[in-house]
């Protein structure tokens, strides 16, 4: 707020209108961001990486592979963990500060996703799944490296759907970020050329 004063001593207050057309911007900004539900897809992206993460245990009783021994379960679940709380976190927080912080955790989760896929794949293409020879001539039952492999695979599988399912809900949600971060930033300048609201005060007279 500003005051000037004239030549016939009438005081000028100027009100900044500046101050509340950000506010008024934080809030629509808040409310079209709360519109697409990130804390939901926030709350999903944990949920999958804590599945990620307790679906892998088996893997190590198993014969170690790739996906072991490069630890993918453990840093790809991590970073779906850290997207989900980030997430979760700008609808409380929401700036357009917060958002490409969000949107660049977002590319990163996509990003380790997709390297996680590209692992699963190839493991699962390496180490097929190995033959039932029974235990003996009379017995239906097959030996332990028969189950051992299709227990892994089976827990690989699930992991691939569960990455892939993460690799969508970041998409979309870096989406609407960006989106949303698009259609307020012509916002950004707001603070500068916006003029101030004049209120002329004329003080008593004195005669």
């Amino acid at each position: 707020m500003a005051v000037s004063v004239s030549r016939d001593l009438s005081v000028h207050v100027l009100e900044d209108v500046n101050a509340g057309k950000l506010t008024d911007r934080h809030q629509a900004l808040r409310a079209s961001v709360q519109k697409g539900q990130p804390k939901s897809l926030g709350v999903s992206q944990v949920m999958l990486g804590l599945m990620v993460m307790s679906y892998s245990i088996p893997l190590h009783f198993t014969k170690l592979t790739e996906v072991v021994t490069l630890g993918v379960p453990w840093w790809s679940g991590l970073s779906f963990i850290t997207a989900g709380v980030v997430a979760i976190l700008i609808e409380k927080h929401c700036s357009m500060k917060t958002l490409g912080v969000c949107m660049m955790v977002s590319v990163v989760s996509i990003a380790l996703s997709v390297v996680a896929l590209i692992v699963y794949s190839v493991d699962l293409e390496k180490n097929p799944e190995s033959p039932c020879v029974p235990m003996t001539h009379n017995s239906n039952s097959c030996d332990e490296k028969y189950y051992a492999t299709r227990l892994s695979r089976g827990v690989k599988s699930s992991l691939l759907l569960f990455t892939l399912a993460q690799t969508v809900i970041s998409s979309t949600l870096c989406f609407l970020l960006y989106k949303e971060r698009r259609n307020f930033g012509q916002y950004t300048a707001l603070t500068q050329g916006a003029p101030a609201t004049p209120t002329s005060v004329t003080p008593p007279d004195m005669n």
